[in-house]
């Protein structure tokens, strides 16, 4: 409850953080980690969002213990969007 999640995109060094830059991956295709949103039903998201606009890498692909699919953000960052199979059986 009342909790949220930001992704920051950009910026310079601050005094919690004096040699660190943030900035927008230079090749989108290599990147060192991504955010990962987990969902009950990933048909019916990749569905959802497709139709509002979203542009998935892939249809979504089953894996065995998990079905995923991958999206960019606006700024070129990878998302992970999957649905958990098979953990609890």
């Amino acid at each position: 409850a009342n909790s949220w999640l930001i992704l920051n995109v950009g910026g310079g060094p601050t005094d919690d953080k004096p040699t660190v830059t943030l900035t927008t991956p230079p090749d989108p295709n290599r990147t060192s980690a991504f955010l990962n949103v987990r969902v009950a039903d990933i048909a019916r998201v990749y569905q959802e969002w497709s139709a509002k606009g979203a542009e998935f890498l892939t249809e979504p692909k089953d894996h065995g213990r998990e079905i995923r699919a991958y999206i960019r953000d606006p700024d070129g960052h990878l998302i992970e969007v999957g649905q958990s199979t098979g953990i609890l059986r």
